[in-house]
């Protein structure tokens, strides 16, 4: 990966964040209650979040790194690591 490219994946992660703690702060704890974003504002946001995902994924892909999905805590593993420490080596029998 080139410093540009690297670089610019951490502004497009730094954009995101920020863009998802923009919407954390100011969503209101209620349904009930009115939201202080335009509703043009929250799909410019949504938009914004759209493209920046975008981006990241087509720098990932130029680069070579596999795609990165979220997981469940609780979602059973695909494959499980075993040290090599705990293997051991089969005995030998005196014939």
């Amino acid at each position: 990966m080139s410093e540009d490219s690297s670089k610019e994946r951490e502004v497009m992660m730094v954009m995101r964040k920020v863009l998802t703690q923009i919407i954390k702060d100011t969503t209101p704890p209620n349904r009930a209650m009115k939201h202080p974003l335009n509703p043009s504002t929250i799909e410019d946001i949504r938009n914004c979040l759209g493209l920046i995902s975008a981006r990241e994924r087509e720098l990932a892909d130029a680069a070579g790194i596999p795609r990165e999905k979220p997981y469940f805590v609780d979602e059973q593993k695909s494959a499980e690591v075993v040290s090599i420490n705990t293997l051991k080596s089969p005995k030998k029998t005196d014939s």
